[in-house]
């Protein structure tokens, strides 16, 4: 696709408000998967130590 200009491109000939709050809301989602994730991992490994801590015992 060719744009004229910087507006004509972020207009997306009219469908800017959707192709750009889908690509807002997709990055939103991968964000929050990516906290989660770490989150997640963080707290297994506190488990996981506390179990070899247990065992130790």
């Amino acid at each position: 696709m060719h744009w004229a200009s910087w507006s004509d491109f972020w207009a997306m000939g009219g469908y800017g408000l959707y192709v750009w709050s889908s690509y807002g809301v997709t990055a939103l989602v991968i964000l929050i998967e990516v906290i989660l994730l770490r989150r997640a991992d963080t707290d297994t490994r506190r488990r996981l130590k506390r179990m070899q801590q247990w065992e130790e015992q």
